[in-house]
C-alpha cells in the first residue's frame, strides 16, 4: 500500500524544543511504518505506530495544527493497519475520527489539507464493509468535498480521481457478486466526482456510464434506461472523437436491443419444446400402456397352453394305464 503524506510545517519551531523533537520523531517512525507496510509487515508497524502515538502524548499543545497533523496521519496508518490485519471495526472507528479531524484542517487551510480530505474519501470507500454505510458517510464528507472544487489544486484533483477510481471498483465488485442496484450507486458516485474533478464529460466519465449500461442491460427491467444512458453521452463521444467508446457504445445499444428481441423467440421456442415433450411424454405412456396390455396378453395365453398342456398330460396317463 502507499502511505498517505502529510508533510510537517516545522520551521517555527525551536529545532532544541520538545516540540520539534516530538513531532520530527513521529515524522521519522512513520517513514519505518512505510517501509514496514510494504513489506506487508502490518503487526510490526502496528507496534511502531502504537510506540509513535504514546510519544505523542508528551507534546503540550494538543490544539497545535502541526500537532493534529501529524495525528490525522497516523490516523490514515492505523485504519489501513487495521483494515489489512482484517480488525474491520477498528479499521472504520479510526476512520470516523479521522474525518473529525480533518474536517476542521480543511475549514483552517483547505489548500494544505484538501487533498487528504479527498484521500481519506478513497480510504472510507475501500475500507468500509458496509456499502450502505460507506455511501453514507461519503455523502456526509461531500459538503466540505465541494467547497474544495471552489480553489481546485493538483492535490485535490489528483486524490479525486483516486476517490473516483475507488468508487468504480466497488461498484465493479457489486456488481460482480450479483447487488446490480448497489454496484450502480457506487458508478454513480464515481462518475459524479470524477466530473466534478474534471468540470465535464471526459474520456473516464464515458467509459464508466458505458461499465454502468452494461451492469444495467443484465436487468430486463432496467435496460431502456441503459438505452437512454448510452444515447446521452453517445455525442460526448463523438465530440472527443473518440472512435473506440464510440464503436463501444454503438455496439452496447445493438445488443440491448438484441437481448429485448430475444425474449419473445425464447419463449416460442421453449413453448414449441415443452409441447413436443407433452407429445413424446403422451406417446410413451400410450406405449407403457400398449406394453402392459400385451403383457397381460402372453400372461393370459400362457396360462391358456400351460392349462391346455396340463389336460393332454393327463389324457396321455389315463391311455397309459388302459
Amino acid at each position: 500500500m502507499n502511505q498517505i503524506t502529510l508533510p510537517l510545517n516545522l520551521k517555527d519551531f525551536d529545532k532544541k524544543s520538545e516540540e520539534f523533537k516530538i513531532l520530527s520523531n513521529a515524522e521519522k517512525n512513520r517513514a519505518t511504518i512505510a517501509a514496514l507496510l510494504e513489506e506487508e509487515r502490518y503487526l510490526d508497524a502496528m507496534e511502531r505506530t502504537v510506540s509513535t502515538m504514546r510519544e505523542l502524548r508528551d507534546f503540550p499543545d494538543i490544539e497545535h495544527i502541526e500537532f493534529r497533523t501529524i495525528f490525522s496521519a497516523i490516523l490514515f496508518d492505523l485504519a489501513e493497519i487495521h483494515f489489512n490485519l482484517k480488525d474491520y471495526h477498528r479499521s472504520e472507528k479510526e476512520l470516523e475520527t479521522l474525518f473529525k479531524l480533518l474536517s476542521r484542517l480543511v475549514k483552517e487551510d483547505p489548500e494544505r489539507f484538501g487533498e487528504f480530505h479527498i484521500l481519506a474519501m478513497e480510504l472510507a470507500a475501500r475500507i468500509i464493509r458496509s456499502r450502505k454505510k460507506a455511501i453514507e458517510m461519503l455523502n456526509k464528507q461531500k459538503e466540505t468535498a465541494d467547497a474544495l472544487y471552489e480553489k481546485v489544486n493538483s492535490g485535490v484533483a489528483n486524490a479525486t480521481d483516486r476517490l473516483a477510481e475507488a468508487l468504480r471498483k466497488v461498484g465493479e465488485l457489486m456488481a460482480a457478486a450479483g447487488d446490480t442496484r448497489e454496484a450502480l450507486r457506487f458508478y454513480s458516485e464515481a462518475i459524479k466526482f470524477s466530473k466534478k474533478r474534471s468540470g465535464r464529460v471526459g474520456r473516464k466519465e464515458i467509459k464508466m456510464t458505458i461499465e454502468m449500461a452494461e451492469i444495467m442491460s443484465r436487468t430486463r427491467q432496467m435496460r431502456e434506461r441503459a438505452k437512454r444512458l448510452l444515447a446521452a453521452v453517445l455525442p460526448h463521444a463523438i465530440a472527443l472523437e473518440t472512435l473506440e467508446l464510440e464503436e463501444d457504445i454503438i455496439a452496447l445499444m445493438e445488443t440491448i436491443e438484441t437481448m429485448e428481441s430475444q425474449p419473445t423467440r425464447w419463449k416460442a421456442f421453449t413453448h414449441a419444446l415443452s409441447r413436443q415433450m407433452q407429445k413424446a411424454a403422451q406417446y410413451a405412456k400410450r406405449a407403457a400402456s400398449r406394453i402392459q396390455s400385451a403383457e397381460a396378453e402372453l400372461e393370459a395365453d400362457a396360462e391358456e397352453i400351460k392349462s391346455e398342456a396340463e389336460d393332454i398330460k393327463s389324457e396321455i396317463e389315463e391311455a397309459d394305464k388302459e
